[in-house]
């Protein structure tokens, strides 16, 4: 774990990024007190959303492609 302070993470953040990438961890301090630390994400960690998560929870309307009334239309256009 590489120690760093806040104003030198500042300078060159994209710099420290890639170091996380690369499967690093920083350890964020201020005035030698630890205040965060960022470490990579590990591949695969967030599993893919399964299909029908919300299957039967609401029913789309029938009307739900049809055009919106002028109205409406014209509240999103700000006229």
């Amino acid at each position: 774990m590489v120690t760093i302070d806040i104003q030198e993470i500042q300078r060159d953040l994209p710099g420290w990024l890639r170091r996380v990438e690369a499967g690093e961890t920083l350890l964020i301090v201020r005035d030698e007190q630890p205040v965060a630390e960022i470490k990579p994400v590990p591949a695969g960690s967030l599993p893919p959303r399964p299909y029908g998560l919300c299957a039967g929870q609401f029913t789309v309307p029938d009307d739900f492609d049809e055009p919106l009334p002028e109205d409406i239309l014209q509240d999103f256009e700000g006229r």
